[in-house]
């Protein structure tokens, strides 16, 4: 990485996306947040929305331009597709009825997505530093869920190279975080001696709210400089979008839902200001202090054709309401609710796997900005953290820490030691998955009869690391003494296999699925043992190999099964 002279964190979200940057002989302080978008000035962030022309193969518009605006006329923008939203839930283990059904595959859209704001990138770093190449110069750092899989992640790999944010699909200038890792970083650089936390021994939570997905993780100060994840990080699908998803399911109660989903179908314009009215109007100013709160809303002025869709007893009601709906203090209230209460179980399954008592957690992501949800978080767990807190611009604090995250990145593999610039480093992360190898192992009469090759032997998972594991970052595991099937075999192929079990014996178990392959080329011919090595600690699995016998180091290569993802 010698030629890296500028880092840059891309905070890809559900609903919004942000980037920040900072040259690598700055100090952290220097790192900037980009607040010029398209149309839109002063923001830290722009939609996650795309406007395509009518064979959805050209964006029109990118960001908050995208948005649906009010229609005043009835033929206004009458020939424009719909706005292509939420696609990155489709990315993920989201149930499949939940993810948001979309008229162009949802890579496309991920794809034409980072395209574009890898354009504004280019031309935001031109206007600092003139000769900065993106491809040579600039060290990327893309914060993912804590939820996301290695295939995930490869497969939002894939998409920034087709994005052209890479010229190289294996190229090192790209590397990965969680989002709950980088607000982590941002709040181990600027909250923690804000609340005299820097103790040796400081245990902290970071409960990242967005849009799509809440993701925590749990850091504790294990030296002056060193932070180590002390429990796996955990996230769900519980962010602002499923309070979207309550006021519309509210709105089919009432207008029933056919009325709902040909809005959808038919005008998704008018579905998407409807949304934006609530949030505005009502989800972004409910406290549940005030239980006179009530939302007005005009359905002839924020979406009229619902008007068209409205039939029998339901379409009497609202005429005799001049087709404006009241929604009352405990209406707005349950749509948040079973949300929150997902949120709640989360951080409390978080702190029960705790061994050390957690003194703080920092709120941020832009869901935390809800009063309501601050509000139920400090009532529940008053008693059990001593310091719950929103840091200033919690909805920049995943961005930010996504750039500090590269800085320290880079320092540490250019070995500088400048204390001012990165005060902590992360040293260890624990694992959600267990990892292993399909391999043939002698058949025991313990063994099932039904799994006994005609050689005599049994495929078996063999474990290499457990979910749950503290890993090194930089600490390889080693797997010994694995010889080829063939002599003479030029490349020999391992199958890598993951779980959430702890302990499994067989690749077709449930709840198992394949990784991807590990490919050793083997030019000596398959004479003697490979030993083989597996780095779990990083945001992505790298591999070595070599020769036991001869001491012959091997190319080895890791390929992820994309497939089925």
């Amino acid at each position: 990485m010698e030629n890296i002279r500028v880092v840059v964190g891309i905070d890809f979200g559900t609903t919004y996306t942000g980037f920040s940057y900072c040259h690598v002989a700055s100090d952290n302080k220097d790192i900037v947040t980009n607040e010029q978008w398209p149309d839109d000035v002063g923001k830290f962030k722009t939609n996650t929305v795309l406007q395509y022309d009518e064979g959805f193969n050209k964006v029109l518009k990118w960001g908050k331009p995208a948005l649906a605006k009010r229609q005043k006329r009835k033929d206004e923008n009458k020939n424009e597709t719909k706005p292509i939203e939420l696609f990155k839930l489709n990315l993920g283990n989201l149930n499949g009825k939940l993810k948001p059904k979309l008229p162009i595959d949802y890579k496309k859209a991920i794809i034409d997505y980072l395209s574009e704001i890898g354009e504004l990138i280019k031309k935001t770093l031109k206007s600092s530093w003139e000769d900065v190449d993106l491809f040579k110069n600039v060290l990327l750092v893309l914060s993912v869920p804590a939820e996301y899989s290695e295939k995930e992640k490869a497969i939002m790999r894939e998409c920034a190279y087709y994005a052209k944010l890479i010229d190289d699909q294996d190229t090192e200038f790209l590397q990965f975080t969680t989002e709950p890792e980088a607000a982590a970083v941002y709040c181990m650089e600027n909250c923690l001696k804000e609340y005299q936390t820097t103790g040796i021994g400081t245990t902290f939570m970071i409960v990242d709210c967005g849009g799509g997905t809440v993701d925590l993780t749990t850091r504790k100060l294990i030296s002056e400089k060193k932070v180590g994840e002390v429990t796996e990080r955990a996230g769900d699908y519980c962010g602002s979008t499923f309070v979207d998803r309550a006021f519309l399911d509210h709105l089919g109660k009432i207008l029933g839902h056919s009325a709902i989903d040909k809005l959808r179908d038919e005008n998704y314009k008018q579905l998407q200001y409807l949304i934006q009215k609530f949030c505005r109007s009502a989800k972004f100013k409910f406290t549940g202090d005030d239980e006179n709160f009530h939302y007005e809303l005009d359905l002839l002025d924020t979406a009229r054709d619902l008007k068209k869709y409205v039939t029998g007893p339901a379409k009497e009601l609202m005429q005799e309401k001049d087709w404006v709906i009241n929604i009352e203090y405990d209406e707005i209230k349950s749509m948040f609710d079973p949300v929150i209460e997902r949120i709640l179980n989360l951080i409390k399954f978080q702190l029960e796997n705790c061994r050390d008592k957690c003194s703080t957690m920092f709120l941020v992501g832009g869901f935390s900005q809800s009063i309501y949800l601050q509000n139920r978080i400090k009532k529940e767990f008053h008693d059990k953290v001593k310091t719950i807190s929103v840091p200033t611009h919690p909805i920049a604090a995943v961005v930010r820490g996504t750039t500090l995250y590269g800085l320290g990145l880079y320092n540490k593999i250019s070995k500088l030691e400048n204390e001012d610039r990165v005060k902590f480093v992360l040293t260890t992360r624990v694992l959600k998955f267990t990892y292993g190898i399909e391999a043939y192992d002698n058949w025991k009469e313990t063994d099932p009869i039904e799994r006994k090759t005609f050689r005599g032997d049994i495929l078996k998972f063999h474990t290499i690391a457990k979910r749950g594991e503290e890993i090194e970052i930089d600490k390889e595991i080693i797997v010994k003494d694995f010889v080829p099937t063939f002599t003479l075999q030029k490349v020999v192929v391992f199958s890598i296999y993951y779980t959430r079990e702890q302990k499994a014996e067989y690749c077709d178990e449930p709840g198992m699925e394949l990784l991807g392959k590990l490919k050793i080329n083997v030019p000596d011919g398959g004479f003697g043992r490979v030993n083989f090595g597996l780095s779990f600690g990083r945001m992505e699995i790298t591999a070595s190999a070599k020769n036991e016998t001869n001491g012959q180091n091997y190319l080895a290569t890791f390929e992820i099964d994309k497939e089925n993802v």
